[in-house]
């Protein structure tokens, strides 16, 4: 039997608020534990929430970006569960009125083509606090720091077929929310973590099958592997006869498999109702439209724009505005060095992207300025160095910094463009090697290369190659 692999995630976004949802306190990452919660955050008795105007602003913001749907009356209840590091017994979330609802992503797939994932809902909530297992000798320690941090619950349809295409929509919104700069993404420190809800069906049915969730995924390649494995375990269930049960997993990264966590809960396992402390939350026109003039330039526009203004291939348009600040840093530089937009699209994601990846740091820390690169491809571009002499420039910039020019002029690396020296050196190449003259004339046009070889040594690859290739080629075939 065929099988069609449904997909659809919740992804939370911590907002790049200064302070927690509800209280004032700080939401700092790498406190000492319990340092940043307060007596709210730790549910006191007598203590009432007070909504952050800048959580909801984020969250509008984010709606309109997807063009969504901003509710002008949305409701904040509460989600009863027991756990150790939830000190109220419950979480202040949104269930039937979220803030926003509808709107949709398009993604790129890989034959090329494009797909529209459609969002349900993004509603705001507060993060929980964290549970310690490492060094406390079998006990568990509870970190209250993150409880009360504000999240965006970001809750797509069950639009995607494959890890790949949900991959492709976990970047797509992860660049979106660093866009806008509603929140950091940072993966590694919570700040933008994923459920997956999968499940099978044979292909051509059109009721879902029984999903399962994998919770707090934090790495797209995590995301990929346990999708993945979670398809593979489902299908071998079902075609070994069995039925597959609704089910919250883990995904364990070291065994490459997701394993139970713990029974599905329902929605009325939470026993949602609305919060008595909190005002219905009314957004007004004029409030959408304060956030609506904020937005900035979103990935995909830019996308096209560097396609249309600049020349750029798709791809490379594509790979430049994976971030603002990525975008940023070539369009800067585009503006000092205007002659060739395509040269430093090519030495942004070539030489630059290396560099970077080697040290693992982020454009942001480059240790090329854009002016520093902009002089040196001005320098290309007026040929007076060639690209491969370019790439010893770049490595003095980027490991002592300095200005192209005093670099240029230091090492000798200005290419020799007078047409009467680089003449002369062809002749006196030609009548060192005979034979192989003899042998390029009767027919044997590798041949060509070798004296390319030859004069680049002559003169240590500052021939320029456009003149030498040209003057080469005129001189090898006149008899």
């Amino acid at each position: 039997m065929e099988w069609e692999v449904v997909i659809g995630l919740e992804i939370h976004a911590q907002l790049a608020t200064t302070s927690k949802i509800f209280s004032g306190a700080a939401i700092r990452y790498g406190a000492a534990p319990n340092t940043q919660a307060c007596a709210i955050d730790l549910g006191y008795p007598g203590t009432l929430p007070v909504l952050n105007e800048a959580a909801v602003r984020m969250a509008v913001k984010f709606g309109l970006a997807v063009d969504a749907q901003i509710a002008p009356r949305s409701v904040f209840a509460r989600k009863n569960y027991f756990y150790p590091d939830l000190p109220k017994g419950y979480q202040i979330s949104q269930f039937e009125l979220p803030v926003v609802s509808g709107g949709h992503l398009d993604i790129d797939l890989e034959d090329g083509g494009h797909k529209r994932v459609g969002i349900t809902r993004a509603h705001l909530e507060e993060d929980a606090g964290k549970s310690l297992h490492e060094d406390f000798h079998g006990l568990t320690g509870i970190d209250l720091n993150r409880a009360g941090t504000p999240l965006l619950e970001i809750v797509s349809e069950p639009d995607m077929r494959s890890a790949k295409e949900a991959v492709a929509y976990m970047k797509k919104l992860h660049a979106l929310v660093r866009y806008l700069e509603i929140c950091d993404g940072n993966m590694q420190e919570g700040s933008f973590r994923c459920d997956a809800n999968v499940s099978v069906r044979p292909r051509g049915a059109t009721r879902l099958g029984t999903r399962c969730e994998i919770k707090n995924l934090n790495s797209f390649r995590f995301v990929e592997r346990a999708i993945n494995f979670e398809v593979e375990r489902q299908i071998d269930v079902l075609e070994s006869g069995g039925q597959i049960v609704q089910e919250t997993r883990l995904y364990d990264s070291v065994k490459d498999e997701t394993r139970t966590m713990r029974s599905k809960e329902e929605a009325n396992d939470y026993r949602y109702f609305p919060d008595p402390d909190l005002l219905p939350l009314m957004i007004e026109p004029a409030f959408i439209s304060t956030v609506r003039a904020t937005l900035p330039e979103l990935p995909d526009a830019r996308r096209a724009r560097f396609v249309s203004q600049y020349g750029l291939p798709d791809y490379d348009a594509a790979v430049l505005t994976t971030t603002r600040e990525l975008a940023d840093y070539y369009e800067q530089l585009v503006t000092q060095a205007p002659a060739d937009a395509k040269l430093a699209a090519n030495w942004v994601m070539g030489e630059l992207a290396a560099r970077l990846n080697e040290e693992n740091l982020d454009i942001t820390e480059s240790r090329v300025s854009t002016a520093q690169l902009a002089g040196m491809l001005v320098r290309i571009s007026d040929q007076t160095i060639s690209g491969k002499l370019a790439k010893q420039v770049f490595e003095v910039l980027w490991t002592e910094g300095g200005e192209a020019d005093a670099i240029i002029d230091r090492l000798g690396l200005r290419q020799i463009t007078d047409t009467g020296a680089i003449e002369a050196m062809i002749d006196q190449i030609l009548a060192d090697n005979p034979a192989q003259l003899a042998q390029y004339r009767s027919g044997k046009d590798k041949l060509f290369g070798f004296f390319v070889g030859q004069a680049m040594k002559l003169t240590a690859g500052k021939a320029n190659p456009a003149q030498l290739n040209e003057l080469l080629r005129r001189k090898l075939d006149a008899e």
